[in-house]
C-alpha cells in the first residue's frame, strides 16, 4: 500500500530526508519513530504528495505521489500537527464542508460524521463553534475530518496528542478497528507506549535516515539481546551452582532470584523449569521481564550516536 525507494528531500544544501525505502503492505500500521526534526514530517509531506522528492520515487494506495498526485490526495487521510480548524464554524458545518470537498453527498456525509461524532463523544458539541473547543476535542474533529472519505491509507501525526486518559484510550480503539486487510495506517508518534501497542512495524529515522525498520518483537532482540526470564523462588539458592540446558544463560542470581536470558523460549524454558523443580528448588514464579520499545528506541539513538 506504501513503497518508496531512495525517496529524497533537500532544501538547498540541506538534507531532510535521506534516501529512505519504505514497504508498509496493506492491514498493517507502521509507526514512524524519531527525534524532532528527524525528517518525519518531511516524509509524511512527500507520501501525501505535498512536497516533491528531490530523488527517488514513493507510490501510495499505488499511485505515483509526483505524476498521480491527485489520485494520491483522494486516496489518504491525513491528521497533521497544524489541523487548520475554522473557529467561527460548528463541527457539523466544518464536516460538511469537507465532505463536499471530497465528494461525498450531503445526506451520507451527514449520516457517516454524525455516527463518528458520538463515537468520539462529541455529538453534543456538533453545533458548537470550533473556537470554543479544547485542544482534546480539536484533535478529535480533526481525525473524524481525516476519516470521512474512508480513505485507505492514513498518516497520523500524534493522534493523541493534548487527549486526557480516557479520550487517548477512545481514538487508540478506534485506530485498531481500522486496521483491516484494505487500509494502512502509519503513525507518527513520540508516545513510544502507544507505538508499541498499535504498530506492526516501527521505522526509527534519525537525521533523515532509516535507521533500523522491523517489528516490535525483533527490534527488541536486535537491540536489547534474547529475551531474559526471572525465577522468584520462596527459598534461599545462594549456594546453589546451575547446569543449564543448552540455550540458557544465567544472568544475575540473587537470594531469591534467577535471572536467565533465553534464545529459544518455546524450547528451553520447560526443560530449566523441569530442572529447578527436580532439584527441589521452590519456585514462586517463572516469567519474561519486560522489555519496552522505549528501552530499543533509546539503544538504537545511542547506537546510532556512536558511530
Amino acid at each position: 500500500m506504501i513503497e518508496a525507494e531512495n525517496l529524497t528531500k533537500k532544501f538547498d544544501d540541506f538534507t531532510a530526508v535521506d534516501r529512505i525505502d519504505l514497504n508498509v503492505p496493506s492491514g498493517q500500521v507502521l509507526a514512524l519513530l524519531g527525534p524532532n526534526g528527524a525528517g518525519k514530517t518531511t516524509t509524511v509531506r512527500m507520501l501525501t504528495s505535498i512536497l516533491r522528492p528531490t530523488q527517488g520515487w514513493a507510490r501510495v494506495a499505488g499511485y505515483d505521489v509526483v505524476r498521480q498526485a491527485d489520485q494520491v490526495r483522494a486516496s489518504v487521510g491525513v491528521l497533521t500537527e497544524n489541523h487548520g480548524l475554522y473557529g467561527r464554524m460548528n463541527a457539523e458545518e466544518y464536516l460538511l464542508f469537507f465532505a463536499q470537498l471530497y465528494g461525498l453527498e450531503p445526506k451520507q456525509a451527514r449520516v457517516r460524521f454524525g455516527q463518528m461524532l458520538d463515537q468520539f463523544g462529541l455529538g453534543w458539541a456538533r453545533r458548537k463553534r470550533l473556537g470554543e473547543f479544547s485542544k482534546g476535542m480539536r484533535q478529535k474533529l480533526a481525525l473524524i475530518r481525516a476519516l470521512l472519505h474512508d480513505p485507505s491509507v492514513l498518516l497520523l501525526d500524534e493522534p493523541t496528542s493534548a487527549m486526557d486518559p480516557e479520550s487517548a484510550r477512545t481514538v487508540r480503539d478506534v485506530i485498531q478497528s481500522l486496521r483491516t486487510s484494505a487500509r494502512t495506517i502509519v503513525l507518527c508518534t513520540h508516545n513510544l507506549t502507544e507505538a508499541e501497542e498499535l504498530a506492526d512495524q516501527i521505522a526509527i529515522i534519525r537525521n533523515g535516515r532509516i535507521i533500523f525498520n522491523d517489528s516490535p518483537a525483533n527490534l527488541k532482540l536486535r537491540l536489547l539481546g534474547p529475551v531474559e526470564y526471572e525465577a522468584r523462588l520462596a527459598s534461599s539458592v545462594s549456594g546453589w551452582l546451575p547446569n543449564l540446558p543448552a540455550g540458557a544463560r544465567l544472568v544475575e542470581k540473587s537470594d531469591r532470584a534467577i535471572r536467565f536470558q533465553i534464545e529459544q523460549p518455546e524450547i528451553t524454558n520447560p526443560v530449566l523449569i523441569r530442572q529447578l523443580l527436580d532439584q527441589h528448588i521452590n519456585v514462586i514464579s517463572f516469567q519474561e521481564v519486560p522489555r519496552s520499545l522505549e528501552q530499543a528506541y533509546l539503544q538504537a539513538i545511542s547506537q546510532n550516536e556512536s558511530r
